[in-house]
């Protein structure tokens, strides 16, 4: 039986875990996906070796970023966004075991979000500047937007939250919060963003998707703007997973 897995501490509730184990199932798939929850990424070979029915794993926080100097080789998408969340099993010569990683976050966002994409939609503020926004800042240029990142305290190529002027906002039509702020159980909260500025011809993506409408969703739909949460791309992202495992190289 073949063995899929992830990377992560802590785990929790496995999104992950229940997806594909239920695919797997449905499917009458042979194989199974198990948590590891390990303290320090050099657990990883630990792992490789006691489980060598393992053809793939996904990774989630802490180990985006630390987990790439343990790996043979890395996808474009994931050498320029800096992060890996699914690692690929592959031979390489005399059968030497190569993990090669991937991002499929950014899979994910850009085929939940270009449907809702009109012309007029050109500029991006991105809301964040953790792990998941870098996946975001680059499907955005992939799909030819213009994007900038919006941080609490100022940093190098960000502007503050207290800089979201009227023209800003008139300007930069799509937010994306790549934050938690606004997640179960803190559903009273929300980017301090100028809702007031907001208009029909906006458009609010928030990758969050617990709770299913979040605060920052709510305002921008009192505002008319058309608004979306995260639970799609995260489903998208799962399918690219699957994919990248089973494609043959």
């Amino acid at each position: 039986m073949k063995k899929y897995g992830l990377l992560g501490y802590p785990l929790g509730h496995s999104f992950s875990k229940t997806f594909f184990n239920q695919k797997f199932e449905s499917e009458n798939i042979e194989a199974e996906y198990v948590n590891f929850e390990i303290p320090d990424i050099k657990e990883l070979k630990n792992i490789l070796k006691e489980h060598p029915d393992l053809c793939g794993l996904n990774v989630t926080l802490p180990y985006k970023t630390q987990v790439i100097p343990l790996l043979d080789e890395l996808d474009e998408d994931a050498r320029q966004i800096g992060a890996v969340n699914v690692i690929k099993f592959k031979k390489g010569r005399f059968g030497k075991l190569k993990l090669k990683g991937y991002n499929s976050d950014i899979i994910g966002f850009k085929q939940s979000i270009e449907p809702l994409l009109k012309s007029t939609h050109r500029k991006v503020l991105i809301l964040g500047t953790g792990g998941a926004s870098k996946s975001v800042y680059q499907g955005l240029r992939q799909l030819g937007l213009d994007a900038v990142f919006v941080s609490r305290t100022p940093k190098e190529f960000c502007i503050t939250y207290e800089e979201l002027t009227s023209k800003t906002m008139q300007l930069y039509t799509v937010i994306v919060n790549t934050t938690p702020v606004g997640m179960f159980p803190h559903i009273t909260s929300c980017p301090d963003i100028p809702y007031d500025l907001l208009t029909p011809g906006h458009l609010l993506y928030d990758l969050l998707y617990n709770p299913d409408e979040t605060l920052f969703m709510k305002k921008g739909k009192e505002k008319g703007a058309a608004v979306k949460n995260g639970l799609e791309m995260l489903l998208l992202q799962a399918f690219a997973a699957w994919e990248i495992w089973q494609k043959k190289e």
